[in-house]
């Protein structure tokens, strides 16, 4: 029973985080109209090694930030 929870709540975060992503992105282009700049960041990890990119200083910041939450919870996850 205790799989199928995660497995479910994984199915769950996957579609949310799709969503989200359309969402922000159609928000996102209804600004950029308006305002003319965008600003972006992402985070990929491979394994344990983050690789971090961004349009800005203050949004690698935000990537570094994010990719070490990432790690974090990847090793309480994992390794406890």
């Amino acid at each position: 029973m205790r799989g199928e929870i995660l497995i479910t709540a994984g199915v769950i975060l996957i579609i949310t985080g799709i969503l989200l992503t359309f969402i922000g992105g159609a928000l996102s282009a209804s600004q950029t109209r308006e305002k003319g700049e965008v600003k972006a960041a992402g985070v990929v990890m491979i394994g344990p090694v983050p690789i971090i990119f961004g349009s800005d200083r203050n949004m690698a910041i935000t990537g570094v930030v994010l990719a070490l939450i990432l790690m974090v919870i990847a090793y309480i996850l994992f390794y406890r």
